[in-house]
């Protein structure tokens, strides 16, 4: 007999409560709802090692991945993490507060700003995202990498529905 969890628990519930109802997508998605669950926890401790809260990893991670010098616009921040243009400004502006990221005039528009990275928030978005991936290897440990590379094509072709 294979291992069940509680997502089969509860399809076989279901099942012999209205076994009218084809449960096969709460198989899928009520386990990817679980572990998104466990990743959220995980992320959130490796953020608070590094002394971040989530949105500000958002944001650092966003300039980091820019590259040196490691600026963006607050437009180019917006897209990038899906907030409104107020939301942004307020995080900007704590983040200021901090001394993680600081204002600059843009060279090319002098009516516009860029974001920039600081020493400080380079060094914590770098300590973080170093702890996060050993984390988040360690929650992929039960899956082969062919496996892993099987789910990820497969989350991808989903992710991508969603876009469309």
């Amino acid at each position: 007999m294979s291992a069940t969890d509680e997502v089969d628990r509860i399809v076989g519930a279901w099942n012999t409560q209205r076994p009218d109802l084809d449960f096969s997508p709460l198989e899928v998605l009520s386990r990817m709802d679980r572990l998104s669950r466990h990743l959220d926890r995980a992320r959130r401790d490796v953020f608070r090692r590094s002394d971040l809260e989530p949105w500000e990893w958002d944001v650092l991670s966003a300039l980091r991945r820019a590259g040196a010098p490691f600026q963006l616009s607050p437009k180019q921040l917006l897209q990038q993490t899906l907030v409104s243009s107020g939301t942004m400004t307020n995080r900007i502006d704590r983040l200021v507060g901090r001394r993680l990221v600081r204002r600059e005039a843009d060279p090319g528009d002098g009516r516009s700003i860029l974001v920039t990275l600081t020493d400080d928030g380079r060094t914590r978005v770098d300590a973080a995202i170093t702890r996060l991936v050993d984390v988040e290897a360690d929650l992929l440990q039960a899956l082969s990498r062919g496996d892993r590379d099987r789910l990820a094509g497969l989350l991808r072709k989903l992710s991508l529905s969603f876009d469309a």
